[in-house]
């Protein structure tokens, strides 16, 4: 039997080459140098140097030693280069825009997925940037999933431009329009059918995987986009996003957030047996702290 090579689940990078470099090189001392990378997504934007984030994650992808789901800020820069929305005072995407290969690496971020399963010593997971349904079983979540990637992937531009401009509700495409939301923005439900939403929770109750983890689902997942929450470690679920870009900025209660970029590296080890490696407690994580402050905007706090 060949041992699968250890899996390196990687928060939110956002152009944070150096914190990606020194965090990889202690997954190396970790684990060896064959490991595969599972990224949650937003490679991009906020940080110093998307392009050699990007260019670090392409070699490791085409070596087949890493698997990256999209985020909400490779959606924003698709929608940029397609002239679908405009600029944002906070963007810090201009690298890639104005490179003479821009097209080539949009083609490649839009055939990424926006989900990955796998099994963790027999345990089903999925790996999303955002949110999940509620009531998504792990066949649902991939079916709603591969439904909004084939509309990235095989709409000409401007029909891919009018998919993205569309309103939610507003035209035939709007389930798969809608999911593609959910996946990489969203934060919170809302009702009881389960409607998104990329505002924090007015009640904890409410956050998106408050409402996931009561349907007692049996299948994990591992996802980032919520930098003010930070690292997330609950039964069946692994959030991964530790605000990394967000470093040194007001965190809406007085004070200022404490950046780091984070890898969990869940192995199986005698002591571990009988727990399952989606369970609690954890403490299979790796943390770089951020080199420098990056941001400075408020926010409010996180309710989780």
């Amino acid at each position: 039997m060949i041992e699968e090579r250890p899996r390196v689940f990687i928060g939110d990078v956002q152009g944070c080459a150096d914190e990606l470099d020194e965090l990889l090189a202690l997954a190396t001392d970790e684990v060896g140098d064959d490991f595969e990378v599972w990224s949650v997504g937003d490679l991009i934007n906020r940080g110093p140097d998307n392009r050699r984030v990007l260019e670090r994650m392409r070699t490791l992808h085409s070596d087949g030693r890493a698997r990256i789901v999209l985020g909400n800020h490779e959606i924003g820069l698709m929608m940029r280069w397609l002239g679908v929305r405009g600029t944002s005072s906070a963007d810090t995407i201009e690298d890639i825009l104005e490179a003479p290969d821009a097209d080539d690496w949009i083609r490649w971020l839009r055939d990424l997925p926006l989900v990955e399963i796998g099994e963790l010593d027999g345990e089903p997971f999925a790996m999303v940037h955002a949110s999940v349904h509620p009531k998504w079983d792990l066949a649902s979540l991939v079916a709603h999933a591969r439904a909004a990637e084939e509309r990235l992937h095989q709409l000409e531009p401007d029909e891919l431009r009018r998919w993205l401009r569309a309103t939610p509700g507003a035209a035939a495409s709007a389930t798969e329009r809608d999911d593609l939301d959910r996946l990489t923005r969203g934060r919170s439900v809302v009702d009881s059918s389960g409607t998104w939403s990329d505002a924090l929770p007015t009640k904890a109750a409410d956050a998106w995987h408050r409402r996931w983890a009561k349907c007692r689902h049996d299948y994990g997942i591992v996802y980032g986009h919520w930098a003010l929450q930070g690292l997330h470690v609950a039964p069946g679920l692994r959030g991964l996003d530790t605000a990394c870009v967000h470093h040194g900025r007001d965190d809406g209660r007085g004070g200022r957030t404490r950046g780091s970029l984070t890898a969990w590296i869940p192995r199986a080890d005698d002591s571990r047996r009988k727990r399952a490696q989606f369970g609690v407690p954890d403490d299979r994580f790796l943390q770089v702290r951020a080199k420098r402050r990056y941001r400075r905007r408020a926010e409010p706090p996180a309710r989780v």
